[in-house]
């Protein structure tokens, strides 16, 4: 019984955990938003589990704390390149919230440090990788890959 509660907890928190950037007044505001059920979140391992949560959207973010709210330093830099290049829809997963999330992307990924960051349901790496991806432009070019154009390239053209 014990353990039939403990997963019905955890599904619970892990449908919760998801923040997906929605408009309010125009402005971007991230919401809590249920992915989906959670008798699709129990059914299966957590392993099973996150390969469907990375490639539900095209672009994933685990981090500490939400998009509007980053409780680290490296998860903040995160959600501000994603803003820098207008990406505003993806799924971020705030691993605060439930530790067996934390624990389990970290061992689906063989990545030892939060955030993380998958994109068409691949892992790119931490926040280093991806301010390096950045700044050097191969940021750009991998979101062109998934149908989504950087704003950094319109701000390009209008600066010339």
């Amino acid at each position: 019984m014990n353990n039939l509660i403990r997963l019905t907890v955890r599904c619970f928190r892990l449908s919760s955990s998801v923040y997906l950037p929605r408009k309010v007044d125009g402005q971007n505001v991230s919401l809590p938003t249920l992915k989906s059920s959670a008798r699709f979140m129990c059914s299966a391992p957590l392993q099973t589990d996150l390969g469907d949560m990375v490639k539900k959207d095209k672009v994933v973010v685990f981090m500490k704390g939400t998009p509007a709210q980053p409780m680290c330093g490296f998860s903040n830099a995160v959600v501000q390149i994603l803003r820098m290049h207008g990406v505003n829809e993806y799924a971020a997963y705030n691993v605060l919230d439930d530790q067996d999330l934390r624990q389990g992307v970290k061992d689906f990924s063989n990545w030892p440090t939060i955030p993380q960051i998958f994109l068409n349901g691949e892992f790119v790496g931490g926040c280093d990788i991806f301010l390096q991806m950045h700044q050097n432009g191969d940021l750009v070019e991998e979101l062109q890959k998934l149908g989504i154009r950087s704003a950094l390239l319109d701000a390009e053209k209008e600066s010339k």
